[in-house]
């Protein structure tokens, strides 16, 4: 094993400022490096001898990633539609595939005809509504936001003092801001912090994907920023 803080400890005591920050990122990304290697090699154990659903299409255990839509794609499982319940009726019971989506917040859109079209065929006269009827139910998928945070710190003095002070200084007082989640970050934020940890830790996607991902919406954010705000 690689003994990092002997490392440290030399370049700090022999080399500049500049080569401590570059050695720091370097040894944040060979941690990384070294527990990809563990999780594989915890990976591959489990793969040779415990138990796997995962089967490739040459019958092994292990399921790759780029044919794994045509591997797992089952025409017989039936989609997991919602029943179609009339507002204006009584509700049928709930069944599972119901149930499978009773925790989600529903949103209706309603669709109506236009006054144009609000025209009786036989007599000429116009229509009203009365009643709906849920057609079809969606699942929708809402992408995950970002937005930038401006701690304002506001400033205050006193207008008497200002009226009445020559050459003294007038009293400020200034109100308190939180510290950051990682001192000397201006841009690190809890729930940034936590959506790269579960990004990587819990869904497996390295901070290079994360990366790239992040670029993909036009935010400037390396793996190695990502790498010592994680072992920090």
């Amino acid at each position: 094993m690689i003994d990092f803080s002997a490392i440290l400890w030399y370049n700090f005591h022999m080399g500049n400022d500049t080569e401590i920050v570059e050695l720091r990122a370097r040894v944040a990304e060979l941690e990384l490096q070294v527990q990809w290697l563990l999780e594989q090699l915890k990976l591959s154990k489990q793969r040779q001898y415990g138990t796997s659903s995962e089967k490739n299409l040459d019958g092994g255990e292990q399921l790759s990633i780029f044919n794994e839509a045509e591997a797992t794609a089952d025409s017989a499982v039936p989609e997991p539609a919602l029943e179609q319940v009339a507002a204006h009726t009584r509700k049928k019971p709930k069944g599972k595939r119901e149930s499978d989506f009773s925790g989600l917040p529903v949103e209706q859109v309603i669709h109506e005809l236009s006054e144009e079209e609000r025209v009786c065929p036989d007599c000429g006269g116009l229509l009203h509504a009365c009643g709906h009827e849920v057609y079809r139910r969606e699942v929708t998928v809402i992408p995950p936001q970002f937005k930038v945070t401006e701690h304002v710190q506001t400033a205050y003095s006193c207008r008497h003092c200002e009226k009445t002070a020559d050459d003294d200084p007038v009293p400020m007082l200034k109100s308190a801001v939180p510290a950051p989640v990682i001192r000397g970050s201006g841009v690190a934020s809890p729930s940034l912090l936590a959506y790269i940890a579960h990004q990587k830790y819990v869904l497996a996607l390295p901070l290079y994907r994360q990366e790239q991902e992040f670029k993909r919406l036009g935010i400037s954010l390396s793996r190695q920023t990502m790498a010592n705000w994680m072992v920090g």
